[in-house]
């Protein structure tokens, strides 16, 4: 088993050790690893994503391998994973140095998340039920069905009171027994004996193998982003310290460009954004109202100008310029026009298509005239007897398509 250096002193970011094993890479991966007698790498646990850093050894080459992941077993032990093949072996001394800025940030992370944990507690007595960390961003899931605004911003001044207060966070080990007189926020499954305990002076207590700040003012800052609905609840994504004053700028880059963009000031952006927003909805509305009476206009001079058979018009047109919604449009409306019609009509804008309708009560079949032309080109679609519509090859020629359809319907 790996002695964890961490666990009592996460500040260290250097120290010696002895390879036990090299661990030859696994199936379908290039790296290999090894396990140290002792380490201050932290392995991906808990939530929280591993330390990353380096090995240096005097007993061999001298040049610094990268350790670009760390790992736990089911035994206890810890692997670190080489960045290169490595020309270490069992019993050499090494040096491993922790990316310290990695590790702050990590740290940063993970004391935050215990505040801010705590905090919804105090406030609306809403449990965390799991801790992710990612790249650039943490979340929490809490089980509650819903949060409001009030309660984000109240939770997130909470958080920060305690961090601006810069209250000692400890470590000390317990027994099983006596965690469970201490009130812990959170009691961890019955797998040990010893527990790792984290404490915010009096504000949070709780079991965790992770790495922490020494005192809350050591965080920085904390700042929720977004909520979203989950499984189990409400997923708060936030962040902490460095990664904080990062987010702040970029989203502050982001909504000084938008202002920009409105000729405004940032703070006026969001009702810029409802205003064009709602000037988008009008003009959308305007333009179908007009193509709608484009297409009615449309069907009405094609109705005149087509004389009637049989007592019915059958109208042919190809567009070459509107899309499949405009020649819908104007199929309905041809067979909608006042006088028994066939509307055998198609659109060459890509994705060129085709409409077949027939005014009620026709005695023609849409459907199956659709998917019998279509047959004949590899189109495909469907429809019912009245209306059918369908998409064809690119290059089709959908004018000869349309005159067979009318020539079949004349038979």
């Amino acid at each position: 088993m790996t002695n964890r250096l961490y666990y009592t002193n996460p500040q260290l970011h250097e120290f010696d050790s002895v390879i036990q094993e090299v661990v030859p890479p696994a199936d379908g991966h290039s790296r290999p690893g090894v396990i140290l007698r002792e380490t201050a790498f932290y392995p991906t646990s808990g939530g929280q994503i591993s330390d990353t850093g380096w090995l240096t050894t005097t007993t061999g080459a001298s040049d610094r391998i990268r350790v670009s992941e760390v790992a736990d077993t089911e035994d206890g032990r810890i692997v670190h994973y080489l960045e290169a093949p490595t020309p270490l072996a069992a019993g050499d001394v090494v040096r491993g140095t922790v990316d310290a800025e990695r590790r702050r940030d990590h740290m940063q992370q993970h004391s935050g998340q215990h505040v801010l944990s705590a905090a919804f507690i105090e406030l609306y007595q809403i449990p965390t039920v799991s801790f992710h960390m990612g790249d650039d961003y943490c979340s929490i899931d809490l089980t509650t069905p819903s949060l409001t605004v009030e309660q984000v911003a109240g939770a997130e001044r909470r958080a920060n009171e305690i961090v601006f207060e810069n209250r000692p966070v400890t470590i000390r080990f317990v027994s099983r027994a006596e965690a469970e007189k201490l009130g812990l926020r959170k009691l961890p499954p019955a797998d040990r004996d010893e527990l790792r305990l984290i404490e915010v002076v009096d504000f949070d207590l709780s079991a965790c193998g992770g790495t922490h700040v020494s005192a809350t003012g050591q965080i920085g800052s904390i700042l929720l982003r977004k909520t979203e609905t989950v499984r189990q609840g409400m997923r708060v994504e936030f962040v902490c310290g460095g990664w904080a004053v990062r987010a702040a700028r970029q989203d502050y880059m982001a909504l000084s460009e938008s202002a920009k963009l409105f000729s405004t000031q940032p703070g006026d952006v969001p009702e810029q954004i409802r205003k064009t927003f709602e000037g988008t909805k009008l003009l959308r509305k305007q333009r179908e109202e007009a193509l709608e009476e484009l297409a009615g206009a449309t069907a009405a001079a094609s109705l005149h100008d087509q004389p009637e058979v049989n007592g019915r018009k059958i109208v042919l047109r190809v567009f070459d310029d509107r899309d499949i919604g405009f020649t819908k449009l104007f199929a309905q409306r041809v067979v909608r026009g006042g006088v028994p019609a066939i509307a055998l009509a198609a659109s060459k804008m890509e994705p060129a298509g085709v409409v077949f309708a027939q005014s009620s009560g026709g005695a023609a079949d849409m459907g199956a005239l659709l998917k019998q032309m279509l047959a004949s080109v590899g189109g495909r679609g469907g429809g019912t007897r009245d209306f059918a519509q369908g998409g064809v090859p690119k290059g089709t020629d959908v004018g000869t398509l349309l005159q067979t359809a009318a020539d079949t319907i004349k038979e």
